[in-house]
């Protein structure tokens, strides 16, 4: 699946990227920040950004992709408008973690790291939320779900649809 970027609805937020970049354009160790202010402005890094800060900052897209794809702070497709997280933590998995993020990817049609075409969703297996006794959990938006069997998935995931 892929997602294109939309330069006309991100116009502004290209505009004040564009703004930035012509700043750093100088700077050594330019690339870092140019990707933490793409990533707050466009909630990924698209391609299309990534060529943006190579060319400005007249350094090799490989580059610019390597940083990028080396912290997991970054991410290269856009965030669902709800984020999903399902614990495989120790006492999770235990307790069944690895059945409901089946059941999950079942629902929603898509794998761990990725975001469903509508981008309503996005998917990551996390660890150890700090909530063992109400294992297995999963989380909503920040929004904790515990003691889960895999028939009460589809019907939490109904309630953001």
């Amino acid at each position: 699946m892929g997602f294109k970027f939309d330069w006309e609805a991100n116009k502004e937020k290209v505009e004040e990227f564009s703004a930035f970049l012509e700043k750093l354009k100088d700077t050594k160790g330019a690339v870092m920040p140019a990707l933490q202010k793409a990533e707050g402005l466009f909630d990924y890094l698209p391609i299309e950004i990534q060529n943006m800060i190579s060319e400005k900052l007249n350094v090799p897209l490989s580059e610019v992709y390597g940083v990028a794809t080396f912290y997991s702070q970054f991410s290269l497709i856009p965030k669902g408008e709800n984020k999903i997280g399902v614990c495989l933590g120790t006492a999770c998995y235990v307790k069944g973690s690895q059945n409901i993020l089946d059941k999950v990817k079942g629902i929603l049609h898509i794998d761990v790291g990725q975001t469903t075409e509508d981008r309503k969703f996005s998917l990551q297996a996390t660890r150890c939320l700090g909530a063992c006794g109400l294992a297995p959990v999963m989380t909503i938006n920040g929004e904790v779900y515990g003691k889960l069997t895999p028939n009460d998935v589809e019907g939490i995931i109904n309630k953001y649809r």
